[in-house]
């Protein structure tokens, strides 16, 4: 049972935010800080990504773990209330996300994804240091990520990450 009304719970929602979330601004501020300028919802690339380098051809996709279905995260879960549309909703946005990635990729741009959950201050200079790593890299790639976790006391909690890189492949490869 919703502890709101239709009309206060209608209301909740429309006020979430599709751009200029707290992520993409913690991390637009950390790069700009380190001397990056980029374009910010370029409606040239499919997806509108979320952070784009034309100078570096990259783009940064950060997704918010509730809508786009993040795995194993606290954030990330179906409401108890109308699981039958959650589901499917998050489901076509994670189809979605893949697909608009891919076309990315195979117009030669680098694809990084970043989760709501990752951006914090204490892993930041981390992801500044990954993006920065695949703006010098020579081919086109798709990033995605690598979760590695270990068991504490009791229980297993995530300690690190890693990006693995595919080359993309397009008709400029072939």
């Amino acid at each position: 049972m919703d502890i709101w009304s239709k009309e206060k719970r209608s209301e909740v929602m429309s006020k979430i935010r599709s751009k200029n979330t707290e992520p993409e601004m913690i991390l637009r501020k950390a790069l700009f800080a380190k001397g990056y300028r980029y374009r910010i919802n370029y409606k040239k690339l499919p997806g509108k990504p979320d952070i784009v380098f034309p100078k570096y051809k990259t783009v940064i996709f950060i997704h918010g773990c509730f809508w786009h279905g993040h795995e194993h995260c606290k954030i990330a879960h179906i409401p108890k209330r109308n699981t039958d549309f959650w589901a499917r909703k998050i489901s076509m946005n994670k189809e979605r996300d893949k697909n608009n990635e891919m076309k990315v990729a195979a117009l030669g741009w680098k694809v990084l994804t970043f989760w709501e959950c990752e951006i914090s201050k204490k892993e930041l200079p981390l992801i500044l240091e990954r993006v920065i790593n695949i703006f010098h890299q020579n081919t086109p790639v798709y990033a995605t990520r690598i979760k590695f976790y270990e068991e504490r006391e009791d229980s297993v909690m995530m300690v690190a990450e890693d990006i693995v890189v595919y080359e993309a492949h397009s008709k400029k490869n072939e």
